[in-house]
C-alpha cells in the first residue's frame, strides 16, 4: 500500500474508487425509482360555463346589510338590532338543517362597535333558533341544526371617488 508520494511527501491524487462506488449506487437507485415516478393521476378539470345573466339569489339566504350611517336591513326591510333578535330566529328556522347561514354586508365606514353589536345580535338569534329546534326535537328527528354560520363582506366605494385629482 502506498502511503505517500516520492521522498516521504503526501500523495496529492484523489482516490476515486469510493466516489465511483457511491455514484454507481445512486445510479441503481434512480434506475429503480424512475418507473414508479412516471405514473400519473388522472385529473378532471372543471369546465367553465359562460352565462349572460348572473345567477338568481337563493331565497334561503339571509342577508343583513349595515349602511354607512349604521342603519340595518334584513333582506330588503329596514330593521334595528332588537328586530334582528326577534325576526332572525324564525328566518333561520326556515333554512335546511346544517346549512344555516347569514350573510352580513358592512359598509367600510361603519364603526367597529356597530358591527360587533350586529354580530352579537346574530349570535343571540342563533341561540334562540337552536332552543326552538331543541323544543321541537321530535319534528327534526333528533337533529338540532347546529349554529348559524356568518359570512362577512365589506362594501367599498368606487376607487375613482377617493382618487386624488391632479
Amino acid at each position: 500500500m502506498d502511503a505517500g508520494g516520492a521522498k516521504g511527501k503526501a500523495k496529492t491524487d484523489i482516490n476515486v474508487t469510493p466516489l465511483i462506488d457511491i455514484v454507481l449506487v445512486l445510479l441503481i437507485v434512480f434506475i429503480v425509482m424512475v418507473p414508479g415516478l412516471s405514473r400519473a393521476m388522472k385529473v378532471v378539470v372543471p369546465q367553465v360555463q359562460v352565462t349572460s345573466a348572473p345567477p338568481k339569489p337563493d331565497p334561503n339566504n339571509i342577508l343583513i346589510q349595515v349602511d354607512q350611517d349604521g342603519s340595518l336591513m334584513l333582506q330588503s326591510e329596514k330593521i334595528d338590532a332588537e328586530g334582528i333578535k326577534s325576526k332572525l330566529p324564525d328566518a333561520v328556522m326556515l333554512q335546511p338543517l346544517n346549512y344555516r347561514k347569514v350573510f352580513l354586508k358592512v359598509d367600510e365606514d361603519v364603526k367597529y362597535q356597530v358591527m360587533v353589536d350586529v354580530l352579537d345580535a346574530i349570535r343571540v338569534a342563533s341561540d334562540s333558533a337552536k332552543k326552538k329546534s331543541l323544543e321541537q326535537l321530535d319534528k327534526f328527528q333528533g337533529q338540532d341544526g347546529g349554529d348559524v354560520k356568518v359570512a362577512v363582506s365589506l362594501k367599498r366605494r368606487a376607487a375613482a371617488a377617493t382618487a386624488p385629482v391632479s
